[in-house]
């Protein structure tokens, strides 16, 4: 299923992650949201002057926004180019906004930079 294809997710369901969003990011919400509950996602990891990787995105779907959300990102299809990050599932509903946002931008499905730092642990 493409992200045009997705449908909002209801008010209700949104509203339990609404403290945890800016005001300016919450349109987004509904859709991210329909995302997360999908629990997966193809996309294209854009690479500076070269080609796209594609991968493909895994998580379990929890239902609180304070539940851990374990992703697993894999790159090309090759075991060898799989990641794994856990995060509280807010923090990453936050990463499904700005996917959601740069899709809209630029047409790419692609998470943020902020999210690869996470998974491979670059910050830490």
């Amino acid at each position: 299923m493409s992200i045009e294809q997705l449908q909002p997710a209801s008010q209700q369901q949104a509203n339990v992650y609404l403290p945890y969003v800016q005001s300016a990011k919450r349109n987004f919400l509904p859709l991210a949201l329909s995302l997360y509950q999908k629990g997966i996602l193809e996309g294209h990891r854009k690479i500076e002057a070269s080609e796209s990787i594609p991968f493909v995105a895994s998580w379990n779907v929890a239902t609180l926004p304070s539940d851990l959300t374990r992703c697993r990102i894999q790159f090309e299809g090759n075991a060898e180019l799989s990641y794994e990050v856990m995060m509280a599932s807010f923090e990453f509903m936050s990463f499904l906004i700005e996917l959601m946002e740069n899709h809209k931008r630029h047409r790419l499905t692609d998470f943020p930079q902020a999210f690869y730092r996470k998974v491979l642990r670059i910050d830490e």
